[in-house]
Parts: structure tokens; C-alpha cells; sequence
């Protein structure tokens, strides 16, 4: 397998402090997100924790 260019590698870590940068002002917020945990959509969010605690990947 080709290893990924360095524009890729670029992108990629972009994409990556992007992503990083919106979930930390999400939580900051408190507000909540929705990843994808073990092939399924999980919300996270500190009210979640609290209010919804059958709210993990497993449902």
C-alpha cells in the first residue's frame, strides 16, 4: 500500500485540528455531539451524562 502524500498528510492534519478545535468549543458551550462510536452514531455532551445514561453505543 502507497503511503498518503504529504498534501494528504496536510489535509488530514487539518481536518484533525479542525475537528478538535469545534468539539472542545462544543463542550465549552455545553452543548452536545454526535460522533461515531464502534460503527454507530453516540451523542456526547456533560447533560447527557446526567439526564440519558442508557445513551451509549451499546442502544
Amino acid at each position: 500500500m502507497k503511503s498518503p502524500s504529504p498534501e494528504s498528510l496536510k489535509i488530514l492534519e487539518a481536518l484533525r485540528l479542525a475537528v478538535n478545535k469545534a468539539l472542545d468549543r462544543k463542550k465549552r458551550l455545553g452543548q452536545y455531539a454526535v460522533v461515531w462510536k464502534d460503527g454507530k452514531p453516540v451523542m456526547l455532551g456533560k447533560e447527557l451524562e446526567s439526564k440519558k445514561p442508557a445513551q451509549t453505543a451499546e442502544n
